[in-house]
């Protein structure tokens, strides 16, 4: 088991959360998943927005709260992008996303990524977890962690673009 790789990035306005979702986007694979935390109104689906934007996606990204899941398969790869808000975690559980959407199940495999994640029971270790917060002085907070060699190497990736250097705390 690979240590544990974490950083806070401030994001001080929706197009700073957009474009660490654009960059995300540009250097995931597939089988990626992201587990996005937050309260509403954090910025979990313009970080998704973002995310589609840096995959290649042109098709407008919305929230799939009363759908629970939006295929975007017209990108570099597909996105999934799951928001389990109106879902108990028992009915999570027998979801079994990581099978459908990432290893090569039902779907083409890409990237999924879940709002709500705090849904679910026993999160995968091989995924990139994204908490979204509010701060005090406005704008938001992003901590990103991973465990696995891939999701940490991707994270740096992230990172070392250039984009963030001022913004990143590890």
């Amino acid at each position: 088991m690979s240590k544990l790789f974490s950083f806070v990035i401030n994001l001080s306005n929706p197009n700073a959360t957009h474009n660490l979702g654009y960059k995300l986007g540009q250097f995931c694979s597939r089988g990626t998943i992201l587990l996005l935390f937050g309260d509403l109104g954090s910025g979990k689906t313009t970080l998704i927005q973002g995310l589609g934007a840096g995959l290649g996606v042109v098709e407008p990204i919305s929230s799939p709260t009363f759908t629970l899941i939006n295929e975007y398969l017209e990108g570099r790869i597909p996105l999934y992008h799951v928001d389990l808000y109106r879902l108990e975690t028992s009915q999570v559980d027998a979801l079994e996303l990581d099978e459908v959407y990432c290893d090569g199940g039902e779907a083409l495999s890409g990237v999924l990524a879940i709002e709500w994640a705090e849904r679910i029971r026993e999160p995968l270790q091989s995924a990139i977890s994204l908490r979204l917060e509010h701060v005090s002085t406005g704008g938001r907070q992003a901590t990103l962690m991973a465990y696995g060699d891939v999701q940490v190497t991707l994270l740096r990736k992230v990172v070392g673009d250039g984009l963030l250097v001022d913004e990143v705390r590890t």
